[in-house]
């Protein structure tokens, strides 16, 4: 059966004729994340989550990072994610955390990923599938204990572990629940959901059965709740430097590894009066210079952000003007000096200064995790020690 066309990732050019615009993503400072991770949990195996692009970062070179690093565990959210980690050669055991549909249990056995079974009708078909295949399959249960989205409810689940019990085509190699409110302050559900799930788990002891893998911790519980790391963590968002939320404690030193940057291609006196951009939103008393900026939100720079959102242009924070296009923003620099060709930082560190995700999130009334995210592919991505990640 023939793989899914490769995805296209842009690059920078050597000789730097490609867009200004790009990101620049340091492999050897997301590896340091995950060294303080480990070394924050102890002996607990950490399982990187790659998901969503890597977070913005780039599935292929992230995922060869943590390959290299020797990581117990790759977790991802969909099926397409593990065939492309598997087609660019990349062993280690990889989990698709997501839900599944039935006619896609054969590409998960063909390319040896574990799935997800959320429910007995789901583990009987990977059984099923499995046997006609003469493969084993590798499974993990998913248990909703508060979360209502994917999983069997908690106060039903014993009919799944039942049901897992009766299959021989499939391995339950481990068992799992998400939490809803890991990175909140006040963790009272948390600790309910983590109650919950141990109710679920004491099948296996009043059965005097092994345990399978049980795992929980997302970033905001690896951050703030011990309790909940079990055999297995699975951070995310912290892998890259940035926290879920503001209330979670700052309990692991991790540094952001994306620098998101472009570049001045236009410089133009813009006269009192005279409204910038489409509608007309904003325009100046006095007369002022302005510098156009090839970024939009085409490009995932949110136009939320109109009206809010600053730069970094030589060393110093300057105002995005007018309704952020698809392509370009516009930027006021009052009577300061810029030239074509001159950086423009969107987020990550200038000289004294720096735009963090947080901020970015703020103007766009969303969290940093779409803001990661939602950084389209058509921004070239550009790796920064490459070699040094290796352990």
């Amino acid at each position: 059966m023939t793989g899914p066309t490769p995805i296209h990732e842009p690059t920078i050019a050597e000789n730097g004729v490609l867009r200004p615009t790009h990101l620049e993503v340091d492999l050897e400072r997301i590896a340091a994340n995950y060294r303080a991770i480990q070394t924050h949990v102890g002996t607990v195996p950490v399982m990187p989550v790659v998901k969503a692009n890597a977070y913005g970062h780039g599935l292929v070179p992230v995922g060869r990072l943590f390959a290299d690093l020797g990581v117990p565990y790759i977790g991802l959210a969909y099926l397409e994610e593990g065939m492309r980690l598997r087609e660019e050669g990349i062993t280690t055991p990889i989990l698709v955390l997501g839900g599944i549909l039935g006619r896609q249990i054969p590409l998960f056995l063909e390319h040896d990923l574990a799935l997800t079974a959320s429910s007995v009708d789901k583990l009987e078909a990977i059984d099923a599938c499995a046997a006609e295949m003469g493969r084993t399959a590798k499974v993990h249960l998913k248990i909703d204990t508060g979360m209502e989205r994917l999983g069997v409810h908690w106060y039903s689940a014993e009919a799944l572990l039942e049901a897992s019990l009766r299959c021989r085509h499939l391995e339950v190699e481990g068992i799992f629940s998400h939490f809803a409110n890991a990175d909140a302050e006040d963790l009272a559900h948390a600790r309910l959901q983590l109650e919950r799930f141990a109710e679920v788990l004491r099948f296996y002891e009043d059965r005097s059965l092994p345990l399978p893998l049980r795992h929980m911790a997302n970033s905001g519980a690896v951050a703030q709740l011990p309790e909940s790391w079990l055999d297995l963590v699975r951070p995310g968002i912290l892998l890259y430097g940035v926290y879920p939320s503001d209330e979670c404690r700052r309990t692991v030193p991790v540094l952001p590894a994306m620098n998101w940057k472009s570049k001045v291609v236009y410089f133009k006196v813009v006269k009192p009066g005279h409204p910038v951009s489409y509608g007309s939103t904003w325009q100046s008393d006095h007369q002022v210079r302005m510098v156009t900026v090839p970024v939009g939100y085409g490009d995932g720079y949110p136009r939320r952000m109109s009206g809010r959102a600053e730069v970094l242009l030589r060393g110093r924070r300057y105002p995005v003007v007018g309704r952020i296009c698809m392509d370009q923003v516009m930027v006021n620099i009052e009577w300061d000096s810029a030239y074509n060709d001159d950086e423009v930082i969107l987020l990550g560190n200038g000289d004294d200064e720096i735009i963090t995700v947080e901020e970015l999130a703020r103007w766009a009334g969303t969290i940093p995790y779409e803001i990661l995210t939602g950084i389209n592919t058509r921004v070239p991505r550009v790796y920064r020690n490459e070699r040094s990640s290796q352990p």
